[in-house]
């Protein structure tokens, strides 16, 4: 089938092209970059655009049978008024100009990310689908992000919004970023460690992508996270067991938010968000432990595969 992708490069990107590759599907990637640095397969196909402006990279469109919108501007940054522009514009504006070329009354699929941010800082309630969206700047984006997705209902396509929580995976990521802390001897918890962490392994993130097109009567939102969220002191604790570290120096809330500004101070936020509706349409997680889930993605890493 032919798949079109923005956001192709990125971190969760890369690895969907890869398995949609291996599964036969034709795949036209867009992102940012000037070279994608995929390597020369017929089946893929790549352009380099500005999706927050409409222009040729919407032309495949009218030929594709499913499309994966996973664009967006990394929240990982110091958040001045240009950078907040720029998270808001690549995840809205891309989801109104794909759709805006959407050919009109054809069987095909739209999964369109969101974020666990939808919800806001929440403390110790459970998230499920049902729950009523944050008033934060996070959620505000995930609000007219999700919006611009339904949009393509009028146009007689299925329509999936997909609320990521953080995803781990080997290569980049989260644990990219603080698993050196760790080996180093500094890790620890994020605040007081009493936040909700909502987390998914990779290789459970991309089933459930393909697990939602598949199964043509699954639309509407989705929590994308493992069944068993931890909050921040478990996963300290489970890093620190297993690379064999200590997890006892913690960063404090006030270092955060003078660090990194109103970015800190979402790092502090909870989502206690549960999978409820993949889990009662009868998905099965293969991570749904942290534990586990650390240890094979650490031990990829150690091995390179």
């Amino acid at each position: 089938m032919n798949v079109f992708i923005t956001g192709g490069t990125g971190f969760v990107g890369r690895y969907l092209v890869e398995t949609l590759n291996k599964k036969g599907h034709h795949t036209t990637v867009v992102g940012r970059r000037k070279d994608s640095g995929f390597r020369d397969d017929a089946k893929i196909v790549y352009i380099s655009a500005n999706t927050t402006q409409p222009g040729p990279w919407q032309n495949p469109l009218k030929d594709c049978t499913a499309v994966f919108n996973l664009a967006g501007q990394s929240i990982f940054g110091r958040w001045n008024r240009r950078y907040k522009k720029q998270m808001y514009d690549s995840r809205v504006l891309t989801t109104r100009n794909i759709v805006a070329a959407l050919p009109t009354n054809r069987q095909a699929t739209l999964i369109s990310a969101s974020a666990a941010g939808y919800y806001g800082h929440r403390g110790n309630d459970i998230l499920v689908e049902t729950e009523s969206p944050g008033a934060d700047f996070l959620a505000g984006i995930c609000i007219d992000w999700e919006k611009e997705a339904q949009k393509a209902r009028k146009k007689g396509w299925r329509v999936a919004t997909t609320r990521l929580g953080v995803v781990l995976g080997s290569g980049g990521g989260v644990l990219e970023k603080i698993v050196p802390a760790y080996r180093l001897f500094l890790g620890g918890n994020i605040g007081d460690g009493s936040q909700w962490f909502p987390w998914i392994h990779m290789d459970d993130l991309l089933a459930a992508f393909l697990y939602i097109w598949q199964n043509e009567d699954l639309d509407g939102a989705f929590n994308l996270c493992a069944p068993l969220p931890v909050q921040y002191k478990k996963l300290a604790k489970a890093l620190g067991t297993v690379l064999k570290r200590p997890s006892i120096l913690p960063t404090p809330g006030f270092m955060m938010r003078m660090a990194l500004g109103e970015f800190g101070e979402t790092m502090l936020n909870s989502h206690r968000m549960q999978p409820d509706r993949l889990e009662k349409h009868g998905f099965r997680f293969n991570y749904p432990e942290i534990d586990s889930a650390l240890r094979h993605l650490l031990a990829m890493d150690q091995t390179g595969s």
